[in-house]
């Protein structure tokens, strides 16, 4: 039986948080009792209900934002703390982040966003920087100009999610000029 991934949800919005629900198969995620706010003994909390992820919204973060994400990693390294957002959040957070969770992302979306952010962070050597799938599409779009908003667009995800895989790109070939990626995209038979 394949091990399920244990979700915790901080959001205050019952629709909201009824949504991304929705969008989750049962057989896979396994869904803990939700927050409507980050409590004060959160890490002791984390420790004991251990999920696998959590989905937070920026805004219940307080001013000192970076460093509450800080303290919730290092209470649960393992853990991926995604973003919920739907409005505007500071680029700088959000950027603390494994990876965003836009609103306006489409349902089908939602699930392989979150199996995504279960993937082990693999340790860059000179054989083991594979791109993904999408990761392949979103290069092959940049390296024929396209912006992130008309990635988005074609790819229907959002532009957090472009940006995203974006960063795991630069990240898993070390370049980081977009020139420099259509190169990358040829020398690959990518276009």
């Amino acid at each position: 039986m394949k091990h399920k991934i244990n979700l915790l949800i901080v959001e205050p919005s019952d629709i909201v948080r009824e949504g991304i629900v929705s969008f989750l198969s049962d057989e896979e995620f396994s869904l803990l009792a939700p927050m409507r706010e980050l409590p004060a003994d959160l890490p002791l909390r984390l420790s004991a209900i251990q999920p696998d992820i959590m989905i937070v919204n920026p805004t219940l973060l307080p001013s000192s934002a970076k460093l509450q994400l800080a303290a919730i990693q290092q209470a649960r390294p393992q853990m991926a703390v995604v973003g919920l957002v739907y409005q505007y959040v500071d680029p700088q957070l959000l950027q603390s982040f494994k990876n965003i969770l836009d609103i306006r992302e489409q349902g089908s979306h939602v699930a392989q966003l979150l199996r995504d952010c279960c993937q082990p962070d693999v340790e860059m050597t000179d054989d083991s920087y594979e791109l993904s799938d999408r990761e392949s599409e979103v290069l092959v779009l940049v390296a024929q100009g396209c912006s992130s908003k008309e990635i988005a667009d074609k790819l229907c995800i959002s532009i957090h999610t472009v940006n995203t895989h974006r960063k795991n790109i630069t990240h898993k070939t070390g370049i980081k000029s977009v020139a420099g990626l259509a190169v990358y995209a040829m020398l690959h038979n990518l276009v």
